[in-house]
Formats: C-alpha cells, sequence, structure tokens
C-alpha cells in the first residue's frame, strides 16, 4: 500500500468499520455536584471514536479503534477495556514519552449550566498522531472509516492527518464524519472551528447537529446546513428532541475519487449475512437527482445521563448502513442506540438485542410516537410501551 499522498489499495477487508481518534479514561462522579465537592470517582473510558466502535462491536460487528496511548496503566486500561468490547485494538500505537490523556466530569447534563468537565489532555499521546506516524494500512482496512472533529482540534499534526484521511483518493473507503465541535478544544488550538466545514465536505457521510453548525459556522436550520455541505452524500442534521433530518442522494460526479456515497442500495452481502455493499460514489454539486429528505422524530427517553447519546447515534446509523437498511430505519436504530446510553450513566451501555431493536424500528409512526424509554429497558425483551403498542 502506497503512503498518505498516494493511492490506497485494499484487498477484501473483514473490518466493517475502522474508528480512528482520541480515547481517554474518565472518572465519573460518585455523587452530584461541583468537582469541588464530589468525594470520589469511578473510572471508565470516553472517547467519541472508541465508542462508537464498542457500540458497534457490541452491536455484532467486526470494528476496530485506531489510536495513541501512553506507556502507561491508562493506556492499558483503554486498550484492555476497549478490546474487552470485542473491538480489534491491535493498530493502536503506544508512545513512550506522552501520558494517555483524562479527564473528570460532573454528573449533570453536559448541555446544563453546571456542568463541569476537567480535560488532562494537553500533550497527551493522542494528540502526537500525524500523517507520518499512523498506520495507513490499518486505518484504510475496513468498509467504512469513521472520525470526528475532534482530532482535528488537538494538534496541528492531528488536523494534518485528518486532511490527508478524507482527501480524495482511488480505492478509499467510505468516510463517516461526526462534526462534534467542541468549543473549548479550538481555543488556542490549530486553526478555529471554520475547519469542520472543510472537513465535512470532504466526506461521504456527516453528522452534525443543527446547534453545533450554528455555534461553529453560524449556520441556521437543517436546510441551510446541507446547502452548506453539498458534496457529502448523505447528512444527518441531529435536532435534539426534535428528531433528526437526513439529506441523500447519489449522484454520478465529476471527482476521480471513490469519495462521495453513504447511501447505497443493498448488493452482495457479507459472510455474517451483513447488509449492503458500501460503495462510496461522487456526488455532484451540479444537475441530477434533488435530495431525499428524511425527517425522523426522537423518541420520549427517561435521562439519567446526556453524555455519549450522539457517538451511540453514529453508531447505531452506522450499524443499519452496513446491514443496508432504509434511511428511515437508519435514523431509528441511531435514536434507539442513544436511548439505550441516555438511560445510563456512562458513555457505553449494551445495546438491545437485534430483534428488539428490528421490532420498534418497525413500528408505524404512532406507535413509535407513544414509545418512552428508560433505564433497563434494553435488558427487556419487550419494552413496555412495546407491548401496549397494537
Amino acid at each position: 500500500m502506497s503512503g498518505p499522498a498516494g493511492g490506497t489499495a485494499r484487498a477484501a477487508t473483514t473490518t466493517d468499520v475502522v474508528c480512528l481518534g482520541e480515547s481517554m479514561v474518565t472518572f465519573l462522579p460518585s455523587q452530584p455536584g461541583r468537582l469541588a465537592d464530589v468525594p470520589s470517582f469511578g473510572r471508565g473510558i470516553g472517547g467519541a471514536e472508541s465508542n462508537v466502535a464498542c457500540a458497534l462491536a457490541a452491536a455484532g460487528h467486526r470494528a476496530a479503534w485506531v489510536g495513541r496511548v501512553g506507556a502507561d496503566g491508562f493506556g492499558d486500561h483503554l486498550v484492555e477495556t476497549i478490546g474487552g468490547y470485542g473491538v480489534d485494538t491491535s493498530a493502536v500505537r503506544r508512545d513512550p514519552v506522552r501520558p494517555t490523556g483524562i479527564y473528570f466530569r460532573t454528573a449533570t447534563d453536559r448541555g446544563a449550566g453546571a456542568h463541569e468537565v476537567a480535560y488532562y489532555r494537553a500533550g497527551s499521546a493522542a494528540s502526537a498522531m500525524s500523517p507520518a506516524n499512523v498506520p495507513y494500512e490499518e486505518v484504510f482496512a475496513g468498509r467504512v472509516l469513521h472520525l470526528s472533529g475532534i482530532t482535528a482540534a488537538l494538534s496541528a499534526d492531528c488536523l494534518e492527518l485528518l486532511r490527508e484521511l478524507t482527501a480524495p483518493r482511488p480505492g478509499r473507503p467510505l468516510v463517516s464524519f461526526d462534526v462534534n465541535h467542541r468549543p473549548h478544544l479550538w481555543r488556542g488550538g490549530p486553526a478555529d472551528a471554520s475547519v469542520l466545514l472543510e472537513l465535512a465536505r470532504r466526506c461521504d457521510l456527516v453528522f452534525v447537529g443543527e446547534d453545533e453548525a450554528e455555534e461553529a459556522w453560524g449556520i441556521v436550520g437543517a436546510e441551510a446546513i446541507r446547502a452548506a455541505l453539498p458534496e457529502p452524500s448523505v447528512v444527518v442534521v441531529k435536532r435534539g428532541s426534535a428528531g433528526a433530518t437526513v439529506f441523500s442522494g447519489l449522484r454520478p460526479g465529476p471527482r476521480s475519487s471513490n469519495a462521495g456515497g453513504a447511501e447505497s442500495a443493498p448488493a452482495s452481502r457479507s459472510t455474517e449475512g451483513e447488509g449492503a455493499e458500501i460503495a462510496p460514489a461522487s456526488r455532484s454539486k451540479e444537475g441530477g437527482e434533488a435530495d431525499t429528505v428524511t425527517p425522523v422524530p426522537a423518541l420520549r427517553v427517561d435521562v439519567v445521563a446526556a453524555v455519549g447519546a450522539g457517538d451511540a447515534f453514529a453508531a447505531g446509523f452506522l450499524s443499519a448502513t452496513l446491514r443496508g437498511l432504509p434511511v428511515r430505519d437508519r435514523v431509528r436504530h441511531g435514536h434507539l442506540m442513544a436511548a439505550a446510553v441516555l438511560t445510563v450513566p456512562g458513555d457505553l451501555t449494551e445495546p438491545p438485542a437485534r430483534d428488539h431493536a428490528d421490532r420498534l424500528v418497525a413500528l408505524d409512526d404512532e406507535a413509535w410516537g407513544r414509545l418512552r424509554l428508560g433505564p433497563g429497558w434494553t435488558a427487556a425483551d419487550r419494552a413496555p410501551e412495546e407491548v401496549r403498542t397494537p
């Protein structure tokens, strides 16, 4: 395989999704309150891309995480814990000098005024990722490469790495990008948050929240977001309690790379019976068919902690994409994965059994609108609300 400046020759792969980014050890409070008042913390893991990998592996897909951790106990914990979910961690690199990142947070919602997060990630091992030290063969080994805007904010080298990974090139896997705008990371960072728009436009499938698009780019509304992102074949606009709207369209485009289509009709199936071949096709900015616009309402959820939901949503959407499901069902699976995480204290949890999730996804619009999910719903064969649904 050639280096970052050249093409990518991919043989038949056994990996569904490769996720690249920083994972950190997270310390969860033993009780609500200010960080100054919390007497003790429980140890967990957190990282947007590794969260997606863990959720996909727990859902039965072949997922790999590519990252960089310190040669320390926290690095050991990350690799062992993520690997325990069934994720391939063989491409994770150990930095002999820089430490593994860690952070502490309060129990409140990230959007709440009282929410506190204390990051200790400056100069972390992950911030040293660059085009020169990332194993490209492993990065491009999957049907899908999933990235997030968090990585771009870690350092100038990390930003350059994302520019390389999102560059058009023959044989590139479908590139999924979660904007994941974190304002505090861009203060004094390698660029400003406008670079996230540049990166997103180079990808095939983009996840972006209405709130973060307004904060990072000054763009308001789903239609305006799509207008600012004309190149990706699929743009998923997350609208909080209003649900999500998907703009999708396959159009033969002028670009010579495969950097375009996340939408794919079901074709040949994998050895495990998983869904469609993921064959990116470029989307032209001019002419062709209009977008298909698919709005999908969110579920009512009794929230325990609003952390990790965006990563879980992306995992659910990607899982259904790998299975070749219709766009509406992809979004619904995203909502269900998010609901599973929202009803537990941490960033990760066991997803609902596939047959259970498929039954819920198949509900008609009225029944879907009546669903209300609370703690423990994934452990039941049927949620109580489902039992009462005709």
